[in-house]
């Protein structure tokens, strides 16, 4: 696959049909919630990326991969939700679990300006790396957990 830009009705074809609500919902919370989004055909997969345009930063991307839709969650704000986070299904911690560590936070080995994520879920403390951390499968246990996760990030960096 080469790099092709998409609109959002070519990204949605693609998503399997028992999320398109899910899908458009969590499209139209972003628009109306001050971001901007772009859609690509990447090499392995279909990129939706939307970006706050107060910040000029990524909140979520979501991925159109083999294994289903994923979103990843750029989760800046932690801080401001941590009772948020002790809700979350096992399938989510799980998936926190095997996310990557942050190399700067855990051994200062990588980029100095690299921000990982350092929290806990119940006793346990976290020090992952920002780009796959909160990267979720939507399955119908998960999808209202990570609209209310986008949710949770959006209020904070508005009130940042």
């Amino acid at each position: 696959m080469s790099q092709t830009k998409l609109n959002f009705e070519q990204f949605l074809e693609a998503v399997d049909p028992g999320y398109h609500t899910f899908v458009q919902d969590l499209h139209d919370y972003m628009l109306n919630n001050g971001c901007k989004a772009t859609y690509e055909e990447k090499k392995t997969s279909l990129l939706s990326s939307y970006k706050h345009t107060k910040t000029k930063k990524s909140v979520i991307n979501l991925l159109l991969k083999k294994p289903g839709l994923l979103v990843r969650i750029y989760g800046e704000n932690t801080g401001g939700y941590l009772d948020f986070l002790n809700t979350l299904p096992e399938e989510m911690v799980q998936s926190i679990e095997s996310s990557g560590t942050c190399n700067r936070l855990a051994q200062n080995t990588c980029n100095p300006k690299c921000t990982g994520y350092d929290f806990t879920i119940g006793d346990e403390r976290f020090q992952k790396c920002k780009y796959n951390c909160f990267e979720f499968l939507v399955t119908k246990e998960s999808a209202p957990y990570i609209k209310s996760f986008i949710e949770h990030e959006i209020r904070e960096r508005v009130t940042v």
